[in-house]
């Protein structure tokens, strides 16, 4: 396994049961089913596009 990243910072939170299994399903329906973790990073930059805030793409 790599190391991470230099200009990376951890985050934890919990979710709601509902929302893991809604993550999950939608992982699913990637052709590389990426984990939950570059899931959440590909939503969160999704919406930070849509919401106008730009983003970053997967390499930071």
């Amino acid at each position: 396994m790599a190391p991470p990243k230099k200009d990376t910072e951890a985050v934890t939170l919990r979710l709601p049961r509902d929302l893991i299994d809604a993550i999950d399903s939608r992982r699913r329906h990637e052709a590389d089913i990426p984990t939950r973790p570059e899931m959440v990073r590909r939503a969160l930059i999704a919406w930070l596009g849509m919401t106008g805030e730009g983003g970053q793409d997967r390499d930071g």
